[in-house]
């Protein structure tokens, strides 16, 4: 039996390597094992303390994520004053939503020179789920009711605002989500 001619050999069209994204895991080993001063970078766009950014870098590797912001948490709770200072000075007023009415704008910017004014820094907080279209308002209340706090009770509550952000920013850095925290200091924000 006689063949006929033979077929060219089939070639499937180019297919790009499938990427997979990366997991958790994959970044915290890409951060424990980054140079430190990577490191320091990284962690300064989650809470700008160069104290808190060298503890954490010096105390890699961490073996979960849950290590990680623990000591975070811990790094957090021992800023000195000035530290507190500093990481304040790389905080700035939230971003609101893109339909916010300039109103909005104005209120939250009145709001926030009377907190300035009266403390010093820029206000901060920690808004955790809150969803984006009660966001001036949960700022505007937080703002409005802290102002009433004394100068100590308003350090305290600060600081723990601002450890339950970094933390936040933390876990969203190396989670690879989107980060949406309300105060932010440039880089934090996953955009």
């Amino acid at each position: 039996m006689t063949r006929g001619p033979t077929l060219p050999a089939h070639r499937l069209p180019y297919l790009p390597e499938q990427t997979r994204t990366p997991t958790c895991a994959d970044l915290l080993d890409g951060f424990n094992t980054a140079p430190v001063e990577e490191a320091h970078t990284a962690l300064l766009t989650c809470l700008r303390s160069l104290r808190w950014a060298r503890r954490l870098a010096d105390h890699r590797p961490y073996p979960d994520l849950d290590s990680l912001l623990a000591a975070a948490d811990e790094a957090a709770y021992d800023l000195a004053p000035a530290d507190l200072s500093e990481a304040l000075a790389g905080e700035s007023l939230p971003d609101l939503p893109e339909d916010t009415y300039s109103a909005a704008y104005t209120a939250l910017s009145a709001a926030h020179a009377a907190y300035e004014a009266r403390f010093g820094h820029a206000f901060v907080i920690y808004l955790g789920d809150t969803v984006p279209e009660e966001t001036l308002d949960r700022i505007l209340e937080g703002i409005r009711s802290r102002l009433t706090n004394d100068r100590e009770e308003e350090r305290v509550l600060t600081a723990e605002e601002l450890r339950r952000l970094a933390k936040q920013r933390l876990g969203q850095l190396l989670e690879g989500a989107p980060n949406r925290t309300t105060s932010h200091n440039g880089a934090a924000r996953g955009k």
